[in-house]
């Protein structure tokens, strides 16, 4: 039964938010799955975790680029450029991370993730764990 309650909970919350707070909760569960990574490095399920967590962040960030590059996007130019110009810093970070994995490599994604977060609630940027 309480399980049933927290999904009608999770379902009125995704149709209610507005699509700022959507983006930065999906920012911030993405950047939750990496700390998880860094906090659990030696545990015998590294691999499965970080694979997980880079895929989760590689789907967002693509969505991301094709949300900006769609021609009737009402962002401003220059953010666009920015946006797709850190999006592909992401994917050449995950993708080096896939290949060489280390937690310091992280680091660099987390806090953007982060970053974006707090600017899209408004908010300034603190670690969160």
């Amino acid at each position: 039964m309480q399980n049933n309650a927290l999904k009608t909970y999770q379902n009125v919350l995704k149709e209610t938010m507005s699509g700022r707070e959507t983006e930065a909760r999906v920012l911030t569960q993405g950047a939750l799955k990496l700390i998880d990574c860094q906090k659990n490095w030696d545990t015998p399920d590294r691999n499965a975790r970080l694979d997980n967590a880079l895929r989760y962040n590689q789907r967002l960030w693509s969505i991301f680029q094709v949300e900006v590059a769609k021609t009737d996007n009402p962002l401003p130019a220059s953010i666009k450029k920015n946006m797709l110009l850190l999006s592909r810093f992401v994917d050449r970070r995950i993708f080096e991370t896939m290949a060489f994995p280390s937690p310091e490599k992280l680091d660099i994604l987390i806090k953007i993730n982060q970053n974006i977060a707090a600017g899209l609630r408004g908010s300034p940027s603190g670690p969160i764990e």
